[in-house]
């Protein structure tokens, strides 16, 4: 066994209850304090059983799940059916305000969960301490592939007895216990020597570290005063500097991620469609990846990049092609008068590109184009969450699950975990739930397929471009392995005393 690694982030949007860990630097910390029923290859991405030891269907509709024996929480206490049940069951009640709820809306009862009338899913049985049965309303092929994630994720008894304590203490069941908090500054996961996954870590423990600023995180990698850094900044991409810097510990690879941009739906000023296909046909995507990026990032056709199961390509058409005629033209039909604001959190290192990308909007459409600070991650994501944002926003996904339906359900079905827009469209309603009906996931993604492509014509988001990795890391690590999911493996990596 070897030393705590330290990896970069920013303080947690939520306390770290798996079923309200729905932004990146969440997740990844649930992640190494939960295992779920199915966890994924960090390689190839692919589902494969963990604390379940079989998961059966005949119809994609009702599942027999039974675990594995051994499984315990860091309090000691065991991992049951019921530990999942009444999980899912409390992230599912609508009171409980959990932002990963809807993940859960394939189950069925989930309706009436969320109006608050009944705090339990008509979909969950537990049959004995090992096996419990999952009804859904209708067919999901893909249900299975999304086991994986946060809000399926197991809680113990202690958290429904005092949730204040768990928040300020969470116990899990994954391969690291939580140690310490201290806020804006990190938290602290120890090994959890009592595990029982099919690979155990080989270090000792995480270290989370906040940064108020990327570029902060990238000069302690440099330094070796840093570990594992998530992504390189702007400016360190700016002709490659970073491969001379970080020489023999980097790495650069596609993920299943994009980059976008949306809109506030809510507001009227942003209702034409015209005005959103505009942006996107005045944006000269080259050009941004070029001057921000180094050239190190792909052009897009469509939501879903190309390594996502499910991907059909070409979805976009002329619309994500830079046309800037063709965009003053649409601009000048919607009537918007300007100025055009694109909005992120400041305490990250997404203006270098904001700034090429407003370059190239003002220059196509005679509209000033311009960068909108908000301060902190935080009260960039409570705007969004609120619906109070008032310009063009910085927005993104990366997967939570290697599916295509999970390009599109969680942010763009009416009501979904993450739409921040407010986008709703009842085409798109019924194309995405007769694929999640579809006999099995890959029969479904034709229909997906379909509902990208109508979205898309919609533009409620602007795809920029499908995301690669350019992560780096300190001279004492070892064994480093980004998933396509954007994780390090924590498992292999080793870090020298």
């Amino acid at each position: 066994m070897t030393g705590i690694i330290s990896w970069n982030g920013t303080e947690p949007e939520n306390p770290l209850v798996p079923g309200d860990a729905t932004e990146r630097d969440s997740v990844k910390i649930v992640n190494a304090l939960f295992t779920g029923l199915v966890e994924y290859d960090p390689r190839t991405a692919e589902p494969r059983r963990a604390v379940a030891r079989s998961i059966d269907s005949a119809d994609s509709r009702v599942y027999t799940i039974t675990l594995n024996p051994g499984w315990t929480f860091h309090d000691g206490t065991p991992v049951t059916a019921a530990s999942f049940v009444d999980a899912w069951n409390y992230t599912a009640y609508g009171p409980n305000k959990l932002q990963g709820a809807s993940y859960l809306s394939h189950i069925d009862g989930y309706e009436a969960t969320q109006s608050g009338a009944t705090d339990k899913l008509s979909g969950l049985r537990v049959i004995d301490d090992a096996t419990f049965e999952v009804t859904l309303s209708a067919p999901f092929s893909a249900f299975v592939t999304q086991l994986g994630y946060a809000a399926f994720f197991p809680l113990p008894q202690s958290f429904f007895a005092d949730r204040a304590a768990f928040e300020a203490h969470p116990i899990g069941n994954g391969p690291f216990a939580f140690e310490s908090h201290v806020p804006q500054q990190h938290i602290v996961l120890k090994r959890y020597d009592a595990y029982v996954g099919a690979r155990t870590p080989r270090v000792a423990g995480v270290e989370f570290r906040f940064y108020k600023m990327l570029e902060d995180a990238y000069a302690d990698v440099v330094a070796n005063k840093l570990d594992y850094l998530d992504f390189v900044p702007a400016d360190a991409l700016d002709g490659g500097r970073y491969k001379q810097e970080l020489a023999g510990r980097y790495v650069s690879q596609p993920y299943m991620g994009v980059q976008s941009i949306s809109f506030p739906l809510y507001d009227s000023r942003f209702a034409d469609p015209r005005l959103r296909q505009a942006l996107s046909m005045a944006i000269d995507r080259q050009y941004v990846i070029d001057k921000a990026f180094d050239g190190d990032k792909m052009l897009p056709d469509g939501l879903v990049p190309p390594i996502v199961p499910g991907y059909g390509g070409d979805a976009a058409g002329e619309l994500c092609t830079y046309n800037p005629a063709r965009a003053k033209e649409l601009f000048d039909a919607s009537g918007f008068e300007g100025p055009i604001e694109l909005a992120s959190n400041d305490d990250s290192a997404n203006q270098v590109w904001i700034d090429a990308a407003c370059e190239t909007i003002t220059a196509a459409l005679g509209v000033e184009a311009k960068y909108a600070p908000i301060p902190t991650f935080g009260q960039f994501r409570k705007l969004i969450n609120e619906q109070k944002m008032t310009t063009v926003f910085r927005s993104g996904w990366v997967a939570d699950y290697p599916s295509i339906e999970n390009f599109l359900n969680p942010i763009f079905r009416t009501g979904a975990a993450v739409n921040g827009s407010g986008y709703s469209s009842p085409e798109v309603d019924d194309l995405l739930a007769r694929a999640d009906a579809a006999p099995s996931e890959q029969e479904g993604w034709a229909l997906y397929q379909e509902a990208e492509k109508r979205i898309l014509q919609d533009m409620p988001a602007i795809p920029l471009w499908y995301q690669k990795v350019e992560s780096g890391w300190s001279t004492r690590t070892k064994n480093v392995t980004v998933t396509q999911l954007l994780q390090l493996d924590l498992f292999d990596v080793t870090v020298e005393d």
